[in-house]
Parts: structure tokens; C-alpha cells; sequence
């Protein structure tokens, strides 16, 4: 459904120094440095994949977003989406997806949400059936209710960001490129944007390709990831793969009952200990959880014990440390 291939996008960016001497002479001789946004990007996507495109501030991610919206038009490079060539054939290209950039609204500030709906329609040429329909099923799914009929500019960030996700789907786009959607959402919100985004994608089949630095997102939503670094790709899998890379440490938290002597495993090493409980890293390749578990047993009357894995946030730490980003 997308193919890029070989995308390259840089920006000229005007540069001085700080003081009102280099002020003046910006006036008169400026200076420039040339800024590799993307280099040789090349992935594809299948219909129906909600797909995670993380990386760094300044990696290039809403560069990428931007070309594969028809937004900006690369150097050099192909993209195919939907057999369209998004910078060329726009208007007919724009029909098909939904775009939602978390800090960046579609929606007039001073009329009702409505309104802004409904100049939506005539934009897209929605049939009014088809509008009704949707306009039903995103006011049901996202509880709009009252929030259709207020002022954008007295929505509190949460409900627009509902709003802004339910403009972007009323001409029932086959694509939906999401930027930032959670940006500054309280926890509440943010589930709320998480299922309904899971539904569109199972119920309607949706395509989703989403950026975000917040790693609950990924982990809730995303079947594959892409990571982008310094404008490169420098991985492209699955949330397990990644876990397969990085991921054979378990932190083993054991509870028993009153044990004076402190508790050791060989092979595992102790992170904290108290008369009652024991936390220890293991790295499952040198060593079995069932051993560290029958270890605990012949030293403490064992009460509970966890297993947990590394938090996805340390996992792309460590990929970032590896490219050295």
C-alpha cells in the first residue's frame, strides 16, 4: 500500500551568530548550511498494519510524514501510496488519507466544531449519506455529544485532539498519518485515543502510521516499528524482535516470609534485599528463571515472585546508544 524508496530531503537553514553586530551583517551577507533532513528512506507497509515511526527530536520523522502527505516534495527518491504519487497528484491523493499533526489544528478556532465539520464535507465532497453516517459513528465512538456544538477554542486539549481525530476520518480515508496524537493528553485521554484509534483499524481496516514519543503508544498500538536517526533508518521489526534483541534481562522480585540472612543467587545479581524481599536482574541467556526461582526456594519460604521485563522506553535507549545517536 506505501513504497518509498531511496527518499532524500534536505533544507537550507540560514545561520549567525549571537550579538547585534551579526545582526546587522545577517542584514547584508547571509549565511547558510545545508541540513540533511532524510537520507536513502526505503520502506513499505501493507494495507490494515498500524505501524510506529519513533526516533529522536530532529530525526526526521514529520519530515517523512510530510512527504508521505504530499506536504513537501523530496530531493530525489520514489514514493508510491495507493498507486499515487502524493506531491504530484495531491488533490486527488488528499481524498484517500487523514492527517492529524498533534500540534497543529484543522479545525476553526472561534466556530463550533460543527462548522468545522461541515465545511469539511463541501471540502471533501462527502455525500451527505456517507457524512451522516460517519459524523454518527465518530460522535459515538469518540462521545463528542455537546463538544460538536462548542467553540474550538473552549475545547480543553483532550476533547480537541477527539475532534481533530474525528475531522480527519469523516470522508473515510484508507490511510491515517498521526503525529504527536497524545501530545500533552492526560492519561484518561490518551487510552481513549489508543482504543479508538484500535477500532477504526480492525473495524474499517484503516492503515495507521503514527509518530510519537511516548513508548505506551508503540506498545499498545503498533505491530511494527520503524526507528529513523540523524535522517536514516536504522531499524525496522516488531516490538518482540526488539525484546529478542535487547530484552533477555528479567527483574525477579521475590516476597517471603521473614529471612534475616541476605539472599543470594549465583549468577543473578542482587539489586536490593530486605528481611522480606529481594529484587534481582538475571540475563536469561546465562541463566534459567526456573533455576534463580529453585535457588530462592532452598534459602526463603517463598510468598510471590515477578518477572518482569525491561520497559520498552530502556529497549530503544539501548538502539539509540548502539547507533550512537
Amino acid at each position: 500500500m506505501i513504497e518509498l524508496n531511496g527518499i532524500n530531503k534536505s533544507f537550507k537553514v540560514a545561520k549567525r551568530s549571537a550579538g547585534l553586530r551579526q545582526a546587522v551583517k545577517a542584514l547584508f551577507v547571509r549565511e547558510h548550511k545545508i541540513v540533511e533532513a532524510l537520507h536513502n528512506i526505503s520502506f513499505s507497509i501493507q494495507e490494515g498494519d498500524i505501524v510506529g515511526y519513533i526516533g529522536p527530536n530532529g530525526a526526521g520523522k514529520s519530515t517523512t510524514i510530510k512527504v508521505m502527505s504530499g506536504i513537501l516534495v523530496p530531493d530525489c527518491g520514489s514514493c508510491s501510496i495507493m498507486g499515487y504519487t502524493p506531491w504530484l497528484e495531491r488533490t486527488s491523493y488528499v481524498r484517500h488519507i487523514g492527517v492529524v499533526f498533534g500540534q497543529r489544528t484543522q479545525l476553526w478556532w472561534d466556530v463550533p466544531v460543527i462548522d468545522s465539520f461541515e465545511l469539511l464535507r463541501d471540502i471533501y465532497k462527502i455525500p451527505e449519506a456517507l457524512y451522516k453516517s460517519n459524523l454518527t459513528m465518530l460522535a459515538d465512538h469518540l462521545a463528542l455529544g455537546e463538544l460538536l456544538y462548542t467553540p474550538v477554542r473552549q475545547l480543553s486539549l483532550g476533547q480537541r485532539m477527539r475532534c481533530e481525530l474525528a475531522a480527519s476520518l469523516l470522508h473515510d480515508p484508507k490511510i491515517l498519518f498521526l503525529d504527536e496524537p497524545t501530545i500533552g493528553l492526560d492519561a484518561v485521554s490518551k487510552i481513549a485515543v489508543r482504543q479508538f484509534i484500535k477500532t477504526i483499524n480492525q473495524e474499517k481496516g484503516v492503515t495507521v502510521i503514527l509518530t510519537t514519543h511516548d513508548m505506551n503508544d508503540i506498545e499498545a498500538l503498533a505491530n511494527r516499528i520503524l526507528m529513523i536517526g540523524k535522517g536514516t533508518l536504522l531499524y525496522d521489526g516488531t516490538l518482540d524482535d526488539l525484546r529478542g534483541r535487547f530484552g533477555t534481562e528479567r527483574i525477579v522480585t521475590a516476597d517471603y516470609a521473614v529471612h534475616e540472612k541476605a539472599v543470594d543467587i549465583p549468577g543473578a545479581v542482587r539489586l536490593s534485599w530486605s528481611p522480606e524481599r529481594a529484587v534481582f536482574s538475571v540475563n536469561t541467556d546465562r541463566m534459567p528463571i526456573a533455576k534463580v526461582i529453585a535457588g530462592l526456594s532452598e534459602q526463603v519460604d517463598l510468598k510471590d515472585v515477578s518477572i518482569e521485563t525491561k520497559p520498552v522506553e530502556e529497549l530503544i535507549i539501548q538502539l539509540y546508544k548502539e547507533h550512537q545517536i
